[in-house]
């Protein structure tokens, strides 16, 4: 896991059930929250699955790989946290499950993000602000290596 520069904002588990996929990020994996009863990936993490309605869940280790599905670049003006960094491209990324997740791609100048780019997973440890709490670990993405 790699550090991320300071001044970047970080999140805070909300609750139960986004506590287990900040521990697992933790521990260098991406679990995301699937439904027992029908197999149904779903994040953000939520307590009873929108397509069947059931309760049941659990965690499995997805790939970390996937594509940027769309995105944005972000220019000023912009919370003081985040002014050292713009413009920076803010995006979504479709994990190979078929959840999305809210990242960035940080090995990629902004004019080069495309839709359609595969990425895969960087564990990125953010340092806790001054009376912040704990460091947390984000799930970043970097441009997927391609074969020759």
């Amino acid at each position: 896991m790699s550090d991320v520069p300071p001044g970047v904002p970080r999140p805070d588990p909300v609750d139960a059930d986004d506590a287990r996929f900040w521990d697992a990020l933790r521990g260098g994996e991406l679990r995301v929250q699937r439904c027992t009863a029908c197999g149904t990936f779903r994040h953000p993490p939520r307590p009873v699955c929108a397509r069947c309605g059931a309760t049941g869940s659990e965690w499995p280790v997805v790939a970390g790989t996937g594509e940027v599905w769309s995105f944005t670049v972000v220019h000023p003006p912009t919370p003081p946290a985040f002014a050292g960094r713009v413009p920076y491209g803010a995006v979504v990324v479709r994990l190979d499950e078929g959840v999305f997740l809210v990242s960035n791609v940080i090995d990629c100048p902004v004019e080069e993000l495309a839709v359609g780019m595969r990425v895969e997973l960087r564990c990125m440890t953010v340092a806790a602000g001054e009376g912040a709490g704990d460091d947390v670990v984000l799930p970043l993405f970097a441009r997927a290596a391609i074969s020759p």
